[in-house]
């Protein structure tokens, strides 16, 4: 039995000759798909990893067949990644047919051991889905799935999916569209995939019109004294191991948080809870006053251009917003400032703004900016909870592993909450996980919170 979140899981049991490859079961287009700037940006250059546990197993027969012909639609995941023959920094799919790989396994262990432990990542997940052995990034396929059967009948189906294929809404929009040829094979797809990028080609020549402080071109130096803690604050983080922080904000804790603005200022749900935990994220750790720090979030664009997205792109429909300000200025003042730097970071991506930063991304030099920046993906609002290939909605939904950035997750059964899970060095957990929760409870202290015991205290 497994009473600890510490506790590992025990060990898969692969069925023999796996894994297999599953292309798809009809014939495809063999062409080169071209990968817009925002697919290729070495920032994305990962898989998005999606865990889900159900209670009752599908049939491997009917989730085979109908990953085979939902490949049939989404065919470039059925490819390969590899450098463009025109431009070998640049990215695009050869869509070859090869097949996504699939992995089936056995654990000994019940749905409901597994959900004591889901609270928060676990290293040991990651035996939950197949490691590809590969030399390179690209050589790993771009859609990988391990169906693991459970000791109670119930299964765990992870799945990665190449991030410079699919953002959120376009691995949702997979998976449910999976799920669609599960339970429906002879009803066509609600929403047919758009497979070009071209909408999202840069301009010739390249109009770079904005500064754009989401990127920098060149690596910091230490020239000066912010420089030189932003590369203190990186070494300290990329160091030592990081420990998830889990902390999940109901209805009435995200009301209190908005309370903090009104009735001068009104905010969404996340507006506030992205401020609210770029503060605390600041505040643990101790950051020096004078130090500029940024707010990166994800903001889907598919309806901010002109000519809008078309419906059914899955490519990379989104793009960074940033807020930033110097640190002493986000810990003394109140929620509102916070706020309001996110609202005007929200209102800067115009068509033109996006189009801008799409040309700025020619310049393969120029890298995210990671340094000193706190990077929020929300994967709440997305429907992946929802996700049904017969046998009823998941009983848990997150990610395979915790990593650097904070994802912004939903609660099974609760579409209005949300769970703010973000990894931090072992020592500041306790203080991160005291400061996301006093705003809720009163007054804010700055009191001593070292010896602060990270409790539920009903919010978990």
């Amino acid at each position: 039995m497994f009473k600890s979140q510490s506790q590992d899981l025990p060990d898969c049991f692969y069925y023999p000759n796996q894994p297999v490859l599953i292309p798809p079961n009809a014939l495809t287009p063999k062409h080169s798909l071209f990968l817009s700037n925002l697919d290729d940006q070495k920032f994305l250059r990962f898989s998005i990893k999606y865990l889900y546990l159900f209670r009752k197993s599908i049939s491997l027969d009917i989730l085979k067949y109908s990953l085979s012909a939902v490949l049939v639609d989404y065919y470039p995941l059925a490819g390969r990644l590899r450098p463009s023959a025109e431009d070998d920094q640049k990215l695009e799919v050869d869509c070859s047919g090869e097949g996504a790989v699939f992995a089936e396994a056995f654990m000994d262990i019940s749905a409901e051991e597994f959900l004591e432990l889901s609270k928060k990542p676990n290293r040991s997940w990651r035996k939950l889905l197949y490691r590809f052995e590969a030399h390179s990034f690209l050589d790993i396929p771009p859609l990988i799935v391990q169906l693991t059967k459970l000791r109670c009948g119930g299964m765990i189906l992870c799945t990665a999916i190449n991030h410079c294929l699919c953002d959120g809404v376009g691995t949702s929009q997979f998976l449910h569209a999976w799920a669609h040829m599960a339970t429906k094979p002879n009803i066509d797809l609600p929403i047919s995939p758009f497979h070009t990028r071209y909408v999202l080609k840069s301009r010739n020549p390249p109009q770079v019109n904005f500064t754009h402080p989401e990127y920098n071109r060149n690596a910091p130096t230490k020239d000066s004294a912010d420089a030189a803690a932003r590369i203190e604050l990186n070494h300290y983080l990329q160091s030592q191991p990081l420990v998830p922080a889990s902390i999940t904000f109901t209805p009435s804790h995200i009301l209190q948080l908005k309370r903090q603005c009104v009735p001068s200022l009104k905010c969404t749900t996340f507006e506030a809870l992205a401020s609210h935990t770029w503060r605390c994220w600041v505040r643990s750790l101790d950051l020096s006053p004078s130090l500029n720090v940024k707010l990166l979030f994800s903001v889907n664009v598919r309806k901010k251009l002109n000519p809008e997205i078309p419906q059914g792109y899955y490519g990379n429909g989104f793009v960074l917003g940033c807020a930033q300000t110097v640190s002493k200025d986000l810990v003394k003042n109140n929620l509102y400032h916070a706020v309001k730097l996110v609202q005007q970071a929200k209102a800067n991506l115009t068509d033109e703004y996006v189009r801008s930063m799409v040309d700025l991304l020619e310049d393969k030099t120029c890298k995210t900016d990671l340094s000193a920046s706190l990077v929020i993906s929300q994967w709440s609002k997305l429907g992946l909870e929802d996700l049904d290939f017969g046998e009823g909605k998941p009983l848990h939904m997150g990610p395979v592993t915790s990593d650097i950035y904070c994802l912004f997750l939903p609660l099974i059964g609760d579409f209005d909450s949300v769970r703010v899970l973000v990894s931090l060095p072992e020592s500041v957990v306790g203080k991160f996980e005291y400061y996301m929760k006093e705003l809720l409870d009163g007054e804010e202290d700055d009191g001593d919170v070292n010896g602060y015991c990270a409790e539920e205290n009903g919010l978990m």
